[in-house]
């Protein structure tokens, strides 16, 4: 008999009692002691807790706020121990963790908790390279038994071809249907709307393929396909059918003569009963488009029967190079952090930093597992010059509210880096 969430919550000490919940909670237990058995015995790690009530920094989520006895003063929740854990690399203490508690006031999101836990590491003389072994060995080491066992070291990619094959910068690898950028075949066409995408700066023409769309979705799943992509992302979608006899059914063939569909069905790998969706715009809309309906297709199609997802799979997936800054949404003229403002610009870009700030790459690093984000890290900014110009001069943020780090850094810090799993 199922229960709603609700009246599960509400009885929550009896929902424990739960098979599924009892064994979550003791498997929870074992995989954080055998992590601590690999980072604390094995790698020389020191468990250290850092505090729980800090002050308002620059970047990152919104943060809750605390009351203090003094009237008109707050403490803020801090969220990660991002601050705390570099300034114990500047005093020397060369291997960290924690099982750390985090708090961030991002809203009622299905992939986000107003406050976890997280496992939180850094290191000193280390690059991204060594955090990312680390990471694996850590995983391999305390990775339950009857999951089966784990293959490293783990796949990478960039952010760039994350974007452009799958539509997203945490991708599911488990399944196909992966974007194929047909702009270069259809430049010589004398279709309207795919010259006026293709005449953007990053302008591009994209699409997916679903496998028997014919045969396991509906017309009212096509269309809802495309009302996604048109209410999420402002995207105007085109099907392509591949009949059985070959031939192709869609608005855009009347354009294209016998020779160039039967070049589409290949630059597609198109089979008898496949759909194509179709997307021309700029770059980065057409793919993030295109890569929400990939996943969409994948439900729906998974819902009518078809398996593409392995459920006990686990394919985890370094992802790389993201740029180091990005437009804000309020104000493209302004930039922010892509994730927070203590992230080493990458060593190829780091005189891009001073001229231009927006072609910056930098030295973050995410884990990504069957298309959810499990971990993020990155190579700290160690000089207390260059923090203290990304700070004022690119992000024009007031650089005093971070005194505390960069007087630290002035002291001489070693390089360092890090990462949060959770």
């Amino acid at each position: 008999l199922q229960k709603s969430e609700a009246l599960r919550m509400q009885y929550r000490y009896l929902d424990l009692r739960s098979f599924q919940l009892q064994y979550n909670l003791r498997l929870r237990s074992q995989i954080v002691m055998r992590m601590r058995e690999y980072l604390c015995n094995l790698h020389g790690f020191v468990d250290v807790e850092t505090p729980t009530l800090f002050k308002r920094t620059p970047g990152g989520a919104k943060e809750f706020l605390v009351p203090s006895r003094e009237a008109g003063k707050f403490y803020s929740l801090p969220q990660s121990p991002q601050q705390f854990k570099q300034l114990l690399m500047v005093g020397g203490l060369d291997r960290y963790f924690q099982v750390a508690r985090c708090y961030r006031d991002e809203g009622s999101r299905p992939d986000r908790q107003p406050e976890f836990t997280q496992i939180d590491i850094e290191m000193s003389f280390v690059d991204q390279a060594g955090i990312q072994r680390l990471i694996e060995g850590l995983l391999q080491y305390s990775w339950p038994e009857e999951k089966g066992s784990i293959m490293t070291p783990f796949p990478s990619m960039t952010y760039e071809e994350a974007l452009a094959d799958y539509g997203t910068d945490k991708p599911d690898t488990r399944f196909g249907m992966k974007i194929a950028d047909i702009g270069d075949f259809l430049r010589r066409s004398n279709i309207r709307f795919v010259q006026n995408a293709l005449s953007y700066p990053r302008g591009t023409v994209k699409a997916i393929c679903i496998p028997q769309g014919v045969r396991y979705l509906k017309n009212k799943d096509l269309e809802s396909l495309k009302e996604s992509a048109k209410s999420q992302f402002n995207q105007e979608i085109m099907e392509i059918i591949c009949r059985p006899d070959g031939s192709l059914k869609s608005l855009l063939t009347k354009f294209l003569g016998e020779m160039q569909q039967s070049e589409l069905i290949q630059a597609l790998n198109m089979q008898v009963d496949d759909v194509v969706l179709l997307a021309a715009g700029e770059h980065k809309q057409v793919c993030s488009a295109l890569g929400s309906l990939r996943l969409e297709s994948a439900d729906l199609l998974e819902a009518a029967g078809l398996a593409l997802r392995d459920p006990t799979a686990f394919h985890f997936l370094w992802v790389v190079d993201f740029p180091l800054f990005l437009p804000k949404e309020e104000n493209p003229t302004e930039l922010e952090s892509a994730h927070h403002p203590f992230t080493a610009p990458h060593p190829s870009d780091t005189s891009l930093l001073y001229s231009d700030p927006t072609k910056v790459r930098s030295q973050h690093y995410d884990l990504v597992l069957n298309g959810n984000e499990v971990g993020g890290g990155s190579i700290r900014i160690h000089s207390a010059e260059q923090q203290r110009f990304v700070l004022e001069k690119v992000l024009k943020e007031d650089s005093e509210v971070l005194s505390h780090l960069l007087e630290a850094l002035e002291f001489g810090a070693p390089p360092h880096g890090g990462i949060a799993l959770g």
